[in-house]
């Protein structure tokens, strides 16, 4: 019912930056809470960094400093700008949404490739 939409994805060299997008198809109401997860194979999924609309946020220890999460309540809207990335970056990037507060629902974006290499 709910869809997320991810972009910005693709390849850049160690010390590069990326900004990744997603957008929900639906702004009736903000959703309490979005962020990004992030997956390498043979790996569990990782929380890269998350904001509620309240504007809390939470970073990965290994992302803090150099990503920074930030969102459009209106919208439903969050963007992951990345810095100083390195090869521990590479990553396939899932956009998430827990829709609301007193709820575990929980969405899922398709996934975007992110590649640090030289």
């Amino acid at each position: 019912q709910v869809q997320l939409v991810e972009s910005g994805g693709g390849l850049v060299q160690p010390g590069g930056s990326l900004r990744l997008s997603c957008a929900a198809s639906r702004s009736d109401f903000s959703i309490y809470v979005m962020g990004w997860y992030r997956q390498t194979p043979g790996k569990q999924r990782e929380l890269v960094a998350q904001m509620t609309n309240g504007g809390d946020t939470n970073y990965a220890d290994s992302v803090k400093g150099r990503f920074t999460i930030s969102r459009d309540n209106a919208e439903n809207t969050v963007n992951l700008q990345m810095n100083s990335l390195n090869s521990e970056d590479t990553a396939v990037y899932y956009c998430y949404a827990r829709l609301y507060r007193f709820s575990q629902l929980t969405i899922w974006g398709q996934g975007t490739q992110v590649t640090v290499s030289s």
